[in-house]
């Protein structure tokens, strides 16, 4: 009787801790129903909630929710069924390399406006190089929401 105890006592408690260990790490987690290779942009039809049935122990970061993949762009090839690390997504870019925009210099009242070149893809906020069309000059600017660069003085 006592045998039957010392073996019956730990496998009931493994079963009790497994079962609240999977009852904690149940969480709805957003997966792709399509590969999405890199450089494609992520839509809602490209994604789907499905329940996180293992561990989140020595995970990356993932996505949780459709607000945190939505309109990014993918990094590296996501495939269908897989967990999304937040680290395989980036912003769209607002200012793609060698696309001509719109780069302004705003001081007060003074508001001067030019043409250039970008020399490097950029997302909002980013700063990025720039070559003045008409004179050559290499300068940084931010990218703004708008899709212009924003040039401020030294």
């Amino acid at each position: 009787m006592t045998l039957r105890r010392f073996m019956i006592a730990p496998i009931a408690a493994a079963v009790l801790a497994a079962s609240a260990v999977m009852a904690f790490t149940q969480e709805m987690v957003v997966v792709p129903t399509r590969v999405v290779y890199p450089g494609e942009l992520v839509t809602t039809a490209d994604l789907q909630a499905v329940l996180l049935q293992r561990s989140k122990a020595g995970l990356p970061p993932i996505a949780y929710d459709h607000s945190e993949v939505e309109g990014k762009v993918a990094r590296r090839t996501l495939l269908p069924g897989r967990l999304i690390a937040l680290s395989s997504l980036r912003e769209a870019y607002a200012v793609e390399a060698g696309k001509p925009v719109q780069v302004q210099f705003v001081e007060g009242a003074l508001t001067i406006s030019a043409v250039a070149v970008p020399l490097q893809p950029g997302s909002v906020g980013d700063l990025i190089r720039v070559r003045n069309i008409d004179s050559g000059i290499v300068f940084s600017g931010t990218v703004m929401a708008d899709g212009t660069v924003r040039v401020s003085a030294i």
